[in-house]
């Protein structure tokens, strides 16, 4: 039984085991299962790759997408040019080889949610955690221009108190990386001035658990259009999928 798995902390509010299981009993893939690896220190991953039988593959979610780099054997350039990892594949031999499939999930989700007419749009990204350079990434690729957002401003990166009413009108893409308002805390969202925004504005949450976060219905009340992260999860599973069968 070939076995695969998810490795963070905490995994309440993930949906990926439950992805899984449901696409091997819809495929009816009977050589695979998938489990749930919830470590309280990242330094426990070498022991899950030693110790787990016949372990071929793993993803990656929250804290560890940047710490768990360090462990891998090798870097596939899709980890090297984001910056973190949220698929390993793991050979034979053990050995293990880091991938980004976040970078491909939210690029193809961002695609299908902006309008064409929209290729000069403003992006703020929300965060700078593992997830949130996927996000840049993808933004880079598609030739968006973007700030960083988080509590603490430095240099090029803004605090929530310098999204001004003027800034908010200049970034018209809104993208929340971190994990606010992530089930169980469903009454907490970024904190912006949502007065400032309006039709013109289009909200991107990557969390997917709540459907419709509170950033979203902030969003939804003046207007604005919103997506969550469903999608994105789901291509970067099948994405997931794909790199650990080739």
């Amino acid at each position: 039984m070939r076995q695969f798995g998810l490795i963070g902390f905490p995994l309440s509010h993930s949906f990926s085991k439950r992805y899984f299981s449901d696409k091997f009993e819809r495929e009816t893939i009977s050589d695979a299962v998938y489990n749930n690896f919830e470590i309280p220190s990242i330094s426990e991953f070498p022991a899950i790759v030693q110790n787990t039988e016949n372990l071929k593959g793993m993803n990656v979610t929250i804290p560890y997408k940047q710490e768990v780099m360090k462990y891998m054997d090798k870097l596939d350039k899709s980890a090297a040019f984001v910056g973190a990892v949220n698929v390993i594949k793991i050979d034979k031999d053990k050995k293990t080889t880091g991938y980004n499939s976040d970078y491909y999930g939210f690029m193809e989700s961002l695609k299908r949610f902006l309008p064409d007419n929209r290729i000069n749009i403003k992006a703020l990204i929300l965060g700078t955690g593992g997830a949130a350079k996927a996000v840049e990434a993808a933004l880079k690729t598609m030739n968006i221009e973007y700030k960083y957002v988080s509590r603490n401003g430095t240099g090029t990166i803004l605090s929530y108190e310098q999204l001004t009413v003027s800034v908010l009108e200049e970034h018209e893409l809104i993208i929340n990386t971190s994990p606010i308002g992530m089930y169980p805390n469903i009454d907490a969202c970024p904190n912006l001035n949502y007065e400032a925004l309006n039709g013109s504005h289009y909200l991107f949450d990557l969390i997917y658990n709540p459907e419709i976060t509170l950033f979203m219905q902030k969003g939804v009340s003046k207007g604005a259009n919103v997506k969550n992260g469903l999608e994105m999860l789901h291509l970067q599973a099948e994405k997931a999928w794909e790199i650990w069968n080739e």
